[in-house]
């Protein structure tokens, strides 16, 4: 069974949009800086304030809606002093975006030698780049793919 975030309190701002969806529960600055570290080992308050820079308030109701939504979770640390916050299998299959994210950002946002950090895999060699697939393994982009909208009586139409 796959997991499902929490979303019982949540309004979509287009509810059919698998993006929208997505952007309303993790879709601002703050939330995947925390994820992104999370993914990087930070576990307590502190870590992700000092990582992020983010304001008390700001982190305090981040890492509060990222564990009502199933992304993160929050436990006690081994020391029993206090609480640290672990990504749910939820919030780990968010690797993919975050990987997309900072590869776009590689491409489009430094200068040729600009000083950069590089993920890297076990072996200390950066990701190969991240290239959608179809099901039979080619290549594919905004010109060969299209958006089935549900029509409103719950079938799907295809439409750009």
């Amino acid at each position: 069974m796959v997991p499902v975030v929490h979303v019982d309190d949540v309004t979509w701002t287009d509810p059919t949009c698998p993006v929208a969806r997505t952007l309303d529960l993790v879709g601002d600055r703050w939330s995947l800086l925390i994820i992104r570290d999370a993914m990087d080992n930070a576990r307590s308050f502190t870590d992700f304030q000092h990582r992020t820079g983010v304001a008390r308030n700001i982190l305090t109701d981040r890492l509060r809606r990222l564990v009502e939504h199933g992304i993160l979770t929050r436990e006690t640390a081994a020391s029993g002093r206090r609480q640290i916050y672990v990504l749910t299998d939820v919030g780990r299959d968010l690797f993919t975006v975050i990987v997309a994210m900072r590869q776009w950002g590689e491409r489009h946002t430094f200068a040729d030698e600009e000083a950069r950090s590089v993920l890297v895999d076990e072996n200390g060699r950066p990701l190969a780049e991240l290239r959608p697939t179809d099901s039979h393994g080619h290549r594919i982009d905004i010109d060969t793919t299209t958006v089935r909208r549900p029509t409103r009586t719950g079938r799907r139409s295809r439409s750009n």
